[in-house]
């Protein structure tokens, strides 16, 4: 054999043997049809919170707050004939039903997958359907199709509504999405379907390998398969599911809001139809009421209840005195909204018993312990408020515990005022903790079926989680009314520095008091001073006439975090500290509702033009006629701050 023979041999030789090891791998796992009717005797991978319950139905989330649960068929499938070929056609049958406690709240609701990977520990915790991340969202080497059914409008990942199915590439913002419900065969009427409507759901997804259609088709349990799918679209999956095997499965992730998401059967068809799923087969869903009780029960009850009661009185009269050690007194909310508690035995064995080995701090309203719950090893913080306090909770023995997620990272006013804390924010970091903050208090304000009114936001009631993102916490102070109502006039609350002036002169809070304390807050982060500080002179310094005396003079950029090093972004460096001014603005009319803000800080709307000349000669006689000069006087945060505007320049 001649020697240049021998390289293009052995390349022939070597794509023989790979061809040969793949067609191997497929005999060996040739999958091509499955059916389950319902779980108990199968195989399927679990992992997180996801389980098998006794009556066989596959429970994604157990109850369990916080945590995602996967469950994947065992064996990787081949859907490509060859290494090189294209994606084969499938069909896939799934009976499912999502069960929510609350009907009048929504929570995220769970997803169909095909991924190249059984391995999603790097998925964010209770977002992202529990198979993507911040980073990882969107990027095309995950190789990611997903079918999602939402109950839950998330406005970051642009979802249409509370009750959608999606067709999701790599990213769980869908490319396709349709409000869930199926079109009847007689006349193509559209048919409205709830997701979350606690009863068994059809779902059908189909690809078809010569067109590169996906269909998608909802149906009652009850019903046949609509002929007309709720959603097509066209996208080749061989350009999707690059891997030569792929595996398949559901994902969910468990919310504080308990909601369960059940699959009551699963069927698969590899280039056939998925095998059709018998309903009368299927497990039972889990009755939502109390089970109805026997009239000769209830007539034998009280006498032999009465009977027990005469006989072991004393050992009665022990148990109700022990129970009453842990009893706990159900706030008014409550009784409208049900409990929403942990009990004050599983806080106390979670901190150990309030040990001092466990306290992470000590403020002015009570101690902070790190705790594990002992059933889902979940990690909290639990504050348990000093006697002194009083925060219009009521108490027990006169103590109140409030459990939050424990966020690793602490407060954020570490990173902005403590010099001995050595971790320092860049400007990328601040940025979306400040993003963060503002989508939830658009929550707050308008998303939720009440306004809450949070009345205490600040830098150390902002907790960074592992990742870095600003969670609003310690609700201590927080009040709710219903939309299209006026809050009620209280007694004054909050701190120095982010108290608005109609505050301090009605006592009224409402959502424009947040949007004014979250102006210093914008402030606060940007520049990485506190609010109100003492010079070297022994005055208060205000930080809103610092930024607006810098603006003034054409020294805007001065005013940033000398920590930041100039490694910003300038134009949201700038949008920050305008809007920080606006929303501070000391007339309650002139501030930017919470929709307006996150508008401005997505860059979908542009910040309004401030013409310092206008507002300058207008402040006074606006602040007289509104009542504001008592305040003034007793606030020169504002006297003094809106007198220096004129000079400034206009906005970004």
């Amino acid at each position: 054999m001649q020697p240049h023979n021998i390289l293009p041999m052995a390349m022939k030789h070597t794509s023989f043997l790979q061809y040969l090891l793949f067609l191997l791998t497929t005999l060996a796992s040739c999958d091509d049809q499955f059916l389950f009717s319902g779980f108990t005797q199968s195989s399927l991978n679990l992992d997180g919170c996801a389980t098998i319950t006794n009556s066989g139905l596959l429970d994604l989330t157990n109850g369990t707050a916080i945590l995602n649960g996967h469950a994947f068929y065992p064996n990787p499938l081949h859907f490509r004939k060859s290494p090189d070929g294209k994606v084969q056609s499938f069909s896939v049958n799934v009976v499912f039903s999502i069960f929510i406690t609350y009907r009048d709240l929504s929570a995220d609701g769970m997803a169909f997958f095909i991924a190249p990977t059984k391995n999603f520990s790097d998925a964010r915790a209770a977002k992202y359907f529990g198979l993507l991340n911040e980073k990882s969202n969107g990027n095309p080497s995950k190789h990611i199709f997903m079918v999602e059914l939402d109950t839950y409008k998330n406005a970051e990942l642009q979802d249409i509504n509370d009750n959608h199915v999606g067709i999701n590439i790599n990213n769980v913002i869908s490319f396709n999405s349709s409000t869930a419900g199926f079109y009847e065969d007689d006349g193509g009427t559209f048919r409205n379907l709830m997701l979350n409507g606690n009863q068994g759901t059809q779902l059908w997804v189909d690809y078809d390998e010569g067109t590169t259609e996906i269909n998608v088709t909802l149906a009652p349990i009850n019903m046949g398969k609509p002929s007309r799918p709720l959603l097509s679209a066209t996208c080749d999956l061989s350009t999707v599911l690059s891997n030569s095997t792929s595996y398949i499965g559901f994902s969910s992730v468990a919310t504080p809001i308990n909601t369960r998401q059940y699959v009551m059967g699963w069927s698969f068809g590899l280039n056939k139809p998925a095998p059709p799923l018998d309903v009368s087969k299927l497990p039972k869903l889990p009755s939502l009421g109390p089970k109805a009780q026997s009239k000769v029960l209830a007539i034998v009850l009280p006498i032999a209840t009465a009977t027990l009661i005469l006989s072991i009185g004393a050992v009665v009269v022990l148990i109700v005195r022990r129970r009453l050690k842990y009893a706990e007194v159900r706030e008014d909310w409550e009784s409208e909204f049900g409990p929403h508690r942990f009990s004050y035995k599983d806080s106390f064995h979670a901190t150990g018993g309030f040990k001092n080995k466990h306290l992470l701090g000590e403020g002015g309203f009570g101690k902070v312990y790190k705790g594990v719950l002992p059933l889902s090893n979940v990690e909290v913080a639990v504050k348990r408020m000093s006697h002194e306090s009083r925060q219009g909770m009521k108490e027990r023995k006169g103590e109140l515990f409030l459990v939050y997620n424990y966020m690793p990272n602490g407060s954020l006013d570490k990173y902005l005022h403590y010099e001995e804390h050595k971790g320092i924010l860049n400007w990328d970091q601040r940025f979306r903790v400040i993003k963060g903050i503002a989508t939830g208090l658009l929550y707050l304000h308008e998303k939720w079926e009440k306004i809450v009114i949070h009345r205490d936001i600040k830098a150390s009631n902002v907790l960074l989680d592992g990742e870095m993102n600003g969670r609003l916490g310690d609700f201590g102070l927080a009040r709710l009314y219903d939309h299209g109502t006026d809050p009620q006039t209280t007694h004054m609350v909050g701190t120095k520095g982010y108290l608005t002036p109609e505050l301090l002169r009605t006592g009224k809070a409402s959502p424009y008091t947040d949007v004014f304390a979250f102006g210093i807050f914008l402030l606060e982060v940007a520049c990485g001073e506190r609010p109100v500080k003492r010079n070297a002179e022994g005055n208060d310094f205000f930080l809103v006439d610092w930024v607006l005396e810098h603006w003034n003079n054409g020294l805007l950029t001065n005013t940033l975090d000398s920590r930041l090093q100039d490694e910003y972004n300038i134009d949201e460096a700038h949008l920050v500290l305008k809007l920080g001014l606006l929303c501070s603005h000391p007339l309650p009319s002139s501030r930017p509702r919470m929709r307006e803000v996150m508008q401005y800080l997505d860059g979908d709307m542009p910040l309004p033009e401030l013409r310092p000349t206008e507002l300058s000669s207008s402040m006074v006689a606006l602040m007289k006629n509104s009542g504001l000069n008592s305040a003034v006087m007793s606030y020169p945060q504002i006297s003094s701050s809106f007198c220096t505007i004129s000079g400034a320049s206009g906005g970004r």
